[in-house]
This record gives C-alpha cells, structure tokens and sequence, in this order.
C-alpha cells in the first residue's frame, strides 16, 4: 500500500528519501512490481525526472539507464538476438512499456527469463551512494540488504558477445519451467545461467570456455524440486537446455 508520493528533481534529492528509516521508501521507475497489491505500506520516490534513461555504447560496453523501459530496450540497436527474445518472454507488450530495467531485476524472481540473460552476461550494476559497481550475480542473493536506501542509476552489459536462450514451459506464453542462457565472449569466456526455479536465476559456469557446459547445468539444478517441476525433470531439461545454446552459438560461429 503506498502512503506517499514523492517525485525528486535530482538524483541527491532521491537518495536523502530513500534513506529515511521510516516509512520504508522505494525507488519507482514503471511501477509494475510496486503497484501489485501489498499491505505493507511504503513511500515511493518517483524516478522519472532523474534523466536515467539513457542507452549509450562506449567501445565494447553498452550503458544501459536504470530507468530504460523493457519495450524501449527491445528495439535498441547492439543487442544479442538471444537478449531481446529474453524479453519477450519476460513481459506482454503492455508490461514492457512501463517495467523498468533496473526495476525488473530487483523484483525477479527465479523463473524470470530477462534477469537470467542479464546473469550469463555479467551485468554490472552502478549503485549509488559510492559510484559502487556490483556485479549482478554478487547482487541478486542480497537485493533486500544492499538496496536498503540505494539506487541503481546504470547497468552495464558486454556489447561483443555472443548469446543463446532457449527455455521450456507448460506453454510458450509462460514463464519457463526452465531457461538457460549461454554468453561466450571473444576469448572464449563462457557463462551459463539458469532461470525458472527459486527466489533468482543461478550462475551454473563461468570457465574460460565452454566444456562441461551440459554437466554444469545438470549438477546446479540437481535438486531443483518445487510445485511446479520435479528435480529429476528440471535437471535433465537443464542439461538439454545447456546443449542447445551452445549448439546455438557454434553454429552462429562457424556461419
């Protein structure tokens, strides 16, 4: 339940109300994790105005502002294919033109299809007070902790690798039972991560190449057991998934 408004002109301003012990005050970029009905109630600082909505590339990076919708992201230039069906399947077209990007990730739970793409290519999280950089793997296990009076402003993302996503789910609309995406970098650098199980998507590898992709998969979702999907299923489907964007990515190579 939201009990306060507020819309900041600067990002000083922003940071001073989201540090008040009481009520308990959150960043609002879209609004559609905060608007889902809630009985706790909160204050909001609208971000709007703040200008972090930038997208720039600088050389092999992509700076990605935090306030970037979803729909805007979809038709960016420099983006993996893989990304972009990522978001797709994250968000309907009416979600994604007010889901943040920032917001998004914050509010992602394991089965969201965006935030694991993100995972596999080492998305790194400008967080302010402190200018502090945080990966995103070192930021998802500790959202509620870290952003107690935080801001993310930017999210960087490697403009020269390759990406593969593939998933399974009850049906094509949801949300995947499993995902995997596969980033391998020029050097060979490869990162798996899966998504469709727990509070957020897992690391499953990240080696200086690709072997041992498929047992890595299979290993981290070994007991993966919820309502939705046995551990036996998710592991194996896993493992197929893992397979598959690499056969993906190696194909994309030698084309």
């Amino acid at each position: 339940m939201i009990i306060e408004y507020h819309r900041p002109q600067s990002v000083d301003e922003a940071l001073v109300l989201l540090a008040r012990a009481e009520p308990v005050t959150l960043p609002l970029a879209g609004g559609s994790a905060l608007n889902r009905p809630s009985p706790d109630p909160v204050a909001v600082v609208d971000l709007q105005a703040l200008g972090l909505d930038g997208l720039e590339r600088r050389g092999h990076l992509l700076a990605l502002g935090a306030t970037l919708t979803l729909e805007r992201l979809l038709h960016a230039d420099d983006l993996p294919p893989a990304l972009l069906r990522a978001i797709r399947h994250e968000a309907t077209y009416n979600l994604r033109q007010v889901a943040s990007l920032a917001g998004t990730i914050l509010a992602a739970d394991g089965r969201s299809p965006f935030t694991t793409a993100m995972l596999a290519l080492d998305a790194q999280m400008t967080l302010l007070p402190g200018e502090e950089q945080l990966a995103l793997g070192d930021l998802l296990p500790l959202r509620g902790e870290r952003m107690r009076g935080r801001l993310v402003t930017q999210v960087t993302i490697p403009a020269n690798v390759r990406l593969s996503y593939a998933y399974v789910a009850r049906t094509p609309a949801d949300l995947p039972l499993v995902c995997a995406a596969l980033a391998q970098w020029p050097s060979g650098r490869t990162r798996l991560a899966l998504g469709g199980y727990a509070s957020a998507p897992c690391l499953a590898l990240d080696g200086p190449e690709a072997s041992g992709v498929e047992a890595a998969a299979s290993s981290a979702y070994a007991h993966a057991a919820d309502e939705w999907a046995s551990a036996e299923y998710r592991s194996q489907a896993a493992g197929v998934l893992a397979r598959r964007c690499l056969q993906d990515l190696n194909l994309e190579g030698s084309g």
